[in-house]
């Protein structure tokens, strides 16, 4: 994948193909007064400029029928632009440096409009991003309990947070090409999530039956929700293919990528929690004002996930949440790994400590009280979301015994009374995702070929996740045959014939079961046809896997036949079968442990372990597993020290380069201390939880927690994310008690 491995869209040989550079908004909110495109039009090696004036076609189809019409987004911005980075013209040109070149010549005439960067201005309506609407409020929503009574609870405890703006910065950009064929069918390669659902867009803006349009996924370096779904300028590649009669292809610098892909998380938190002296919680009160970004996507739709997820691991018996999603002049927000999921665990983790805090109990004994236990299960919250299976208290208790929990506190003490300038802080989270949580089915086929080898198509696009390695072992552990006689294809309209994204952690509970179905299905059909081979009753046959995948009749392994046998048998008839696979979601938890050291002196963090117990129901790879988990963990660290994506009031971007904008590496990483458990989730028939996005749920609110934990003899108690040192530093100063 990282070296002459990987085929990305960059990598597609397109002879004749031109290059598409899209002129953006370099204002946050403005009236588009004029576009002069005369003189790119006349640059060397230009073949076309295209405004909004020139397309007969759009909008963006509308993602959620529940949003404002007036919100719908064009596919360049045509009377207003919204946000930086929106794109307001296409130059097509032979090289990419005459379409950089040509784009400089664009003069684009703003008149500028008040930009609205916070959400809680946002809400006020005093600057209206979409007039029409009338207003900034793309959706009121809430759920839970009816009346929660929290503030009649013994003790209460309050509290605000914000879940920073971050950028998913996949190492890959966006990036797309088109070619319409001498068939009049479309080809479209996209790095992307999932090439049915692109397909599907495609269609409807184009006007096109399915079978004419065929997308091809290649290899994507790197996604992480923030390429689940069409981008405008990818859209537009088919129409300026079209204007020019040749193919094109589109890359966006990193500066470009960085306000034109999709932001995520970008909340503001109110919470109150009540419960008793004795650290029983009792009551929960959320209210969740999100950020949507200048277009909703599924912004409001993530800030329902954290509404129904904020009770996390917990038995609170009565939880309320609501939400009020708006409109500001900012990049939009998408999915990103975890998707309100990771916000629902940061606002309870953090209350939780508050609350440990105010009736003066260790944080680990207030989890170990309120934690739900194994005959809980099923267990529907009151959010009205179903738990399948768990072990939460044997998860904490791990990871507190990993860590050596007893003597962190111990040399934590000893600091603490000696006043060393490094404090330790240790900091705890359990938490709880939902996975396979997209609705709808997966696709997975299962082909004996003529060689005796085994051809499987899944819907399932991976983009890192080793789909590949997860689906032929699958495949061996029930047909008996070796990996290398199993291939595994995905990714092409033309060759697949059905699929969703992968996303959601959905992948080895819908794609992996419906591979194992069609396997299974296979072996039944293949062992029909060994039977008539061996002159047997097919109740009599039967497959040992373990020997190589033979067929023989029970009791008589002498004259097994083997899958090659089998194909031969066949020649003239395919033994092809499938499936689609759906089930239910799934509830996969853990428990972290984090420990850092913090300068006071200076602010600044570091993370010296990370302690992680992770359950994904039954674990087909435990490498691949433990790889998603050190991944998702390394992002969620990232995001509890460096990650922000910053604007200033006029909504300009300020951390829109990789110089800015802190991606974490090595330097600031430990290596982790990953186990993990097995609880079979009963949802599906292997028993799977996604994994995928724990790591992004569980780091960040233990690395916080360790933070303010090791500056609480300071006074400090509470600081959002990032803990960068100037916010470290500035809540000790502020604090007044150093």
């Amino acid at each position: 994948m990282l070296t002459a491995g990987g085929s990305y869209v960059a990598d597609i040989d397109l002879p004749g193909a031109a290059y598409v550079t899209y002129v953006t908004s370099t204002a946050a909110h403005a009236r588009l007064v004029a576009v002069d495109v005369d003189k790119a039009r006349e640059a060397p090696g230009v073949l076309a400029v295209v405004t909004a004036a020139d397309l007969d076609i759009g909008p963006y189809p509308p993602l959620d029928a529940a949003f404002p019409p007036a919100m719908v987004r064009p596919l360049l911005a045509s009377d207003v632009v919204r946000f930086v980075g929106e794109p307001i013209a296409a130059i097509v040109s032979e090289t990419r440096e005459e379409g950089s070149d040509a784009a400089d010549l664009v003069v684009v005439e703003l008149d500028p409009l008040p930009a609205v960067v916070d959400v809680e201005a946002a809400l006020t309506d005093k600057v209206l991003v979409f007039p029409a609407a009338g207003t900034n409020l793309v959706l009121h929503a809430e759920g839970g309990s009816a009346g929660t009574d929290a503030e009649s609870c013994e003790v209460v405890v309050r509290a605000t947070f914000r879940s920073a703006r971050v950028a998913p910065c996949p190492i890959e950009a966006r990036s797309g090409a088109s070619r319409w064929e001498a068939d009049g069918r479309l080809t479209h390669w996209l790095s992307c999530q999932g090439p049915h659902p692109i397909r599907a867009v495609l269609c409807k803006v184009y006007g096109l039956a399915p079978e004419q349009v065929r997308v091809v996924a290649p290899d994507v370096g790197g996604s992480f929700g923030g390429k689940a779904r069409s981008y405008p300028e990818d859209l537009l590649l088919p129409w300026l293919a079209a204007r020019v009669g040749r193919p094109v292809r589109w890359m966006p610098a990193r500066s470009q990528d960085m306000v034109g892909l999709g932001h995520s998380r970008a909340q503001i938190q109110e919470v109150v929690l009540g419960g008793r002296r004795d650290g029983t919680m009792q009551a929960m009160e959320v209210k969740l004002l999100a950020d949507s970004g200048a277009y909703p996507v599924v912004g409001p739709n993530l800030a329902k996930n954290t509404g129904t997820m904020s009770p996390g691991a917990y038995r609170i018996p009565r939880v309320h949440w609501e939400v009020d999603a708006v409109t500001t002049t900012t990049t939009p927000i998408v999915a990103y790994r975890g998707a309100g999921r990771p916000e629902a665990a940061a606002l309870v983790e953090r209350i939780v400590d508050i609350f440990a805090a105010e009736v003066g109990m260790d944080p680990a004994d207030v989890r170990r009280r309120n934690l739900l236990r194994p005959e809980d299960f099923p267990y529907t919250s009151p959010t009205g979301f179903t738990y399948d299976s768990g072990n939460y208290q044997r998860a904490l208790q791990l990871a507190l015994d990993a860590a050596g929990y007893d003597d962190l506190r111990a040399e934590q003490l000893r600091r603490r009374a000696a006043g060393e300038v490094h404090q330790l802080g240790i900091g705890l989270s359990t938490f709880i995702d939902r996975t396979a949580g997209l609705p709808g089915t997966e696709y997975g086929s299962v082909e004996l070929r003529a060689d005796g080898t085994v051809l499987v198509r899944t819907g399932s696009s991976p983009y890192g996740q080793g789909h590949h390695t997860t689906w032929a072992m699958l495949v061996a552990d029930r047909t008996g045959l070796p990996l290398e006689g199993i291939e595994v294809v995905h990714g092409d309209t033309d060759v697949v014939p059905r699929g969703a994204i992968t996303g959601g952690s959905r992948s080895a509970q819908r794609a992996g079961s419906a591979v194992a179905v069609a396997t299974d299905a296979l072996v039944e059909r293949a062992r029909h046809v060994a039977a008539d081979l061996l002159e047997a009753a097919p109740e009599d046959v039967v497959l040992d896997v373990d020997g190589g995948g033979r067929f023989h009749v029970v009791g008589t392994p002498t004259g097994a036949l083997g899958w090659q046998d089998v194909a031969a048998a066949t020649v003239d008839v395919s033994l092809r079968c499938e499936s689609d696979f759906e089930g239910s979601p799934s509830v996969p938890f853990g428990a972290y442990v984090a420990v850092v050291d913090v300068d006071v002196e200076t602010g600044e963090v570091r993370l010296q372990r990370l302690v992680t117990v992770d359950d994904a129901g039954r674990i087909i790879n435990p490498l691949l597993a433990a790889g998603q988990v050190h991944g998702g963990a390394g992002q969620g660290v990232a995001q509890a020290l460096l990650e922000e994506f910053v604007y200033d009031e006029d909504g300009t971007p300020l951390t829109s380069t990789f110089a800015d904008y802190l991606v974490i590496s090595a330097t600031e990483l430990p290596s982790f201390e990953s186990s993990l458990v097995e609880t079979p989730s009963p949802n599906n028939p292997l028993g799977a939880k996604g994994i995928a996005e724990s790591g992004t749920i569980g780091a960040p609110p233990a690395v916080q927690n360790a933070v303010i934990d090791a500056l609480r003899p300071y006074g400090v108690t509470h600081l959002d994310m990032p803990c960068t040192p100037e916010r470290v530093w500035r809540a000790i100063r502020g604090a007044g008690s150093y």
